[in-house]
């Protein structure tokens, strides 16, 4: 069956074909990229897709937002898009349909990649057992965090809030992190600091706990060019405890979740992907105390996939419209 793959976010909307067949994606187009802000609905943004392919759109839809899914009204995050479920046959044209959030998405494509999508970052470079719960967590603009719970032969993707947990320093360096942090908001989540502003949070507080005079990045994407080619030591020192605080995040949810396997996803995922192996990731994954030796038999990977969301979204609707 051919569909049409939706990965909305803030700035770009992007479009594929897919095949889905007994449940899984069997095939993902080369994927075609609108900006938001140049397209005044995803209704509009969906007729230029079809325009740019010169061809009717198959009647059936894998649609994944950056926002929540539920109520009548969908507002998207960083997007002046709204979209209306119950709108969507008669807009898009479309016979069935699947919305599913961003991370939800994200999910779905962990439950359905492949092992040539699946990088070994640490514990036993084995593939994950067929049943069980993988942990997907996924540091970017937020900390996306979803657990794929596989049994009998099928998977079910639960999308949870999970990076707003409270954090936990684990040594003075991190007591400072985290007492800086109070002084800016009433109460600090782990996405404070696992997340790409998050850079800035721990490079701020490092400065100030060191007394050196500095001038603050003017955003975070400055901040994390300068800390990944080496050329501010400071930068380097934060993205160090960056890795060390993703391991223990990973590791507590690992734990919470009941996890056999954990997944770092997402755009920043795989940018450090090649850093993470050599970091205090690992180390930090498996520092629980008397349950070191159980975590350290968790498999940890990183998903490679291009577009895991248009893939994810694919996924979420073969999986739903599989009987």
């Amino acid at each position: 069956m051919e569909i049409v793959a939706v990965d909305i976010g803030g700035t770009h909307a992007r479009f594929a074909l897919a095949e889905v067949e007994a449940g899984r994606v069997v095939h993902l187009a080369p994927e075609v990229t609108l900006k938001t802000a140049e397209n005044a609905s995803f209704q509009l943004a969906w007729e230029a897709f079809a325009e740019h392919l010169g061809r009717p759109l198959p009647r059936a839809a894998g649609i994944a937002i950056a926002g929540p899914v539920q109520g009548e009204v969908l507002k998207l995050t960083n997007n002046p898009w709204v979209i209306r479920p119950a709108l969507i046959p008669e807009k898009l044209h479309v016979d069935a349909y699947t919305l599913v959030n961003d991370f939800g998405a994200v999910g779905h494509s962990v439950a359905q990649a492949d092992a040539a999508h699946l990088r070994h970052l640490c514990g036993p470079d084995t593939p994950f057992p067929d049943e069980g719960v993988i942990t997907v967590v996924g540091p970017g603009t937020g900390l996306g965090v979803a657990h794929v719970l596989r049994r009998a032969g099928r998977y079910h993707v639960t999308e949870t809030e999970g990076g707003h947990v409270d954090y936990a320093p684990l040594d003075r360096t991190e007591d400072a992190i985290l007492a800086h942090l109070r002084t800016l908001h009433r109460r600090v989540s782990t996405e404070r600091i696992v997340s790409g502003p998050g850079l800035v949070a721990i490079y701020t507080a490092l400065a100030t706990l060191e007394g050196r005079p500095f001038t603050p990045p003017r955003d975070d994407k400055a901040l994390w060019t300068v800390a990944l080619d080496g050329s501010d030591s400071l930068a380097a020192a934060a993205f160090d405890r960056f890795c060390q605080a993703l391991g223990s995040v990973a590791g507590d949810l690992a734990l919470a979740q009941g996890a056999t396997g954990v997944v770092v996803a997402g755009g920043l995922g795989q940018r450090i992907a090649d850093r993470l192996p050599g970091s205090g990731f690992a180390q930090r994954f498996t520092a629980k105390g008397r349950f070191e030796a159980m975590m350290s038999r968790i498999p940890v990977k990183l998903i490679t996939h291009p577009q895991p969301g248009l893939y994810g979204a694919a996924a979420a609707f073969a999986q739903e419209h599989a009987r």
